[in-house]
């Protein structure tokens, strides 16, 4: 005969209480179990045995020469955990730079340089990332150490520009953090919440902060749920505003290429094209987060080179295409682009074109898609500034403590300060929001362009002194796609960007709707607002020249082997091949691709 379901669920949890009282009873009658465990949480904070920084040289009368060597095994032997997987790396070079700066920023190029500025932009320096990721890919891969690109610099440029573009990315990520946390804040006034935006400011960086104290796993596992469902709300635009292009919205009526005749293609000429490039640096920015994390993945000979690939396929897909449709569904001249900042949803092309189509909700879905974006590049800004400034410590290059790591691989006095920034966020619940947030925006404008102009000529230098060190390029594990010739278009793209800012600083273009920029005054508050982080980064990198005496590093004496890691590369080449060889024509054709 069949028990009754009532007898089952008393027995359940009969036996289930049983359980619980048998581990209770165990904790109670043995308190050293409780305090084994607690001093096991307690243990995982306490700093790495494997901690150690670089100390000043001590070569040179001045005993201020900085010490290379150290620097180099510091990065290489950072007690960093690897914990990456090759799906968090592929995620986070897909989807983990689209933010605010493809859903919101590109409304504001769009009404500067109209349809056609706003492609050839976003091509340009989509092309000229590629070459960047792919150079940045062939030396992580072989030199996966804490700072990637900064700490490239330090060792195949000079030190000193090395202090520079590690303080450049950290300064970057720090500053973005408050921005991206009020972003969020902004997003939630779509819907006229009562709630006040310094409550939700808590409720983000509370979120964030926490992601991050996770380690480099919990980053990983937020990143690839985040991306996914960027990807998918990019993927889904696209297939809508084929539709709608094409008269599939509720009117039928069909729009083709109409807004590229009326009001045009082209807006404000050429300066109006070069004032799109700053805007496309600032979408594209964090992608080179791939390199940074080189250091804590478990395998990059295998997940780097793949995550690489197919940034490629982001830039296109995800950039070229959404943007080539926002181009026709939105005219520049609509009035809704000029939102109230830079993260209002409301000026995103994206929500305009879904609103101009009629379709009711969708255009709320679309905002918490920006609202998740937002948190996505949050919480990379954490973590990218946390580990800049630990391995700047660790290379002596910023205060010691800053270098501390615990035992669970996580640099905690960095996330503290990182997480430190995010409090500037309350400034949004002051009358002084506005100029506080104009000039931190400031200072990150040309962060990026900087940081990628650094590692083309890092790669530049680092290919020299493989060729000059008597070394085959066959030793490569991976080798870019793009080659030194890639690295010299993207760092020459990246002067001509450095130039084309300082023309627009100087002589701005004027707004379509809004009070214009005249005046001396006005002029020079938005020419700094341009081109702020250009000086910062002159005085850094020339303060620190002087004081330690830096010098050129030469081809020669670069140093080509500390940090690699031990790989039977030949075999590993052989075994590769063999297994390439049993593969169909479909998976050959996709992972040349991908």
């Amino acid at each position: 005969m069949r028990k009754s379901p009532e007898i089952s669920s008393s027995r359940l949890r009969t036996e289930s209480d049983d359980r619980a009282g048998a581990i209770g009873s165990i904790y109670d009658a043995n308190p050293a179990k409780w305090r084994e465990v607690a001093k096991t949480a307690w243990d995982s904070f306490r700093q790495n045995p494997n901690y150690h920084i670089t100390q000043k040289g001590q070569v040179g009368a001045n005993g201020l020469v900085y010490d290379v060597e150290g620097a180099a095994e510091a990065t290489a032997t950072s007690p960093l955990a690897r914990k990456l997987k090759g799906r968090h790396l592929q995620m986070i070079a897909i989807g983990g730079s689209i933010g605010t700066g493809l859903f919101v920023g590109s409304g504001k190029a769009l009404q500067q340089g109209g349809p056609a500025s706003l492609l050839i932009a976003f091509s340009l320096i989509g092309g000229m990332l590629f070459c960047t990721v792919q150079a940045l890919g062939e030396m992580a891969v072989l030199l996966p150490v804490a700072g990637s690109f900064s700490a490239y610099s330090t060792r195949f440029l000079d030190p000193a520009w090395g202090f520079a573009m590690g303080w450049n990315y950290a300064i970057q990520w720090l500053i973005v953090l408050p921005l991206e946390i009020v972003a969020a804040a902004i997003t939630i006034k779509y819907w006229d919440s009562p709630v006040s935006p310094a409550a939700w400011v808590a409720i983000f960086l509370v979120m964030i902060i926490g992601i991050n104290l996770m380690g480099v796993k919990g980053y990983g596992e937020a990143e690839f749920v985040f991306s996914i469902i960027k990807v998918i709300a990019v993927i889904g635009f696209i297939i809508l505003g084929i539709i709608l292009n094409v008269g599939g919205g509720q009117d039928g009526d069909y729009v083709g290429g109409r807004y590229w005749a009326n009001p045009g293609a082209f807006n404000n000429g050429f300066k109006g094209l070069c004032s799109v490039f700053v805007i496309a640096a600032f979408a594209f920015a964090g992608t080179e987060l791939v390199g940074l994390a080189a250091a804590e993945t478990a395998n990059p000979r295998k997940s780097l080179p793949t995550a690489v690939k197919q940034v490629f396929w982001r830039i296109c897909l995800f950039y070229i295409v959404s943007l080539t449709l926002v181009g026709l569904l939105v005219p520049y001249s609509d009035p809704r682009l000029i939102g109230q900042s830079t993260s209002d949803a409301k000026a995103s092309p994206f929500v305009i074109a879904i609103k101009n189509a009629g379709i009711t909700g969708l255009d709320s879905v679309m905002n918490v898609v920006i609202m998740i974006s937002v948190l996505s590049v949050g919480n990379s800004a954490v973590y990218g500034s946390s580990r800049t400034l630990a391995a700047l410590a660790e290379q002596g290059q910023a205060p010691s403590w800053l270098a501390y790591i615990d035992r669970q691989g996580r640099p905690l006095k960095a996330i503290g300060v990182a997480s430190a920034f995010g409090f500037l966020a309350f400034l949004a619940a002051t009358d002084k929001d506005d100029d506080a947030f104009v000039w931190m925006q400031a200072l990150s404008g040309l962060s990026s362009i900087f940081t990628w102009g650094s590692i083309c000529l890092a790669h530049i230098r680092f290919r020299r002194a493989w060729r000059l060190q008597c070394r085959s390029l066959d030793e490569l594990a991976f080798r870019s796609q793009a080659g030194v010739i890639g690295s010299w278009i993207g760092f020459l793209f990246n002067v001509l960007v450095i130039c084309a800012q300082f023309w627009i600083g100087f002589s701005p273009v004027q707004p379509r709707y809004g009070k214009p920029i005249e005046g001396t005054s006005a002029l020079v508050q938005n020419f700094f607002e341009a081109y702020l982080a250009v000086p910062v980064v002159l005085l850094c990198y020339i303060v620190y020249k002087v004081v330690y005496g830096t010098q050129f590093m030469r081809s020669r004496d670069m140093d080509l082997k500390t940090g690699v890691r031990e790989l039977n590369l030949p075999q590993l080449l052989l075994d590769e091949k063999f297994e390439r060889a049993s593969w169909p024509k479909w998976k050959k054709t996709y992972k040349f691709l991908c």
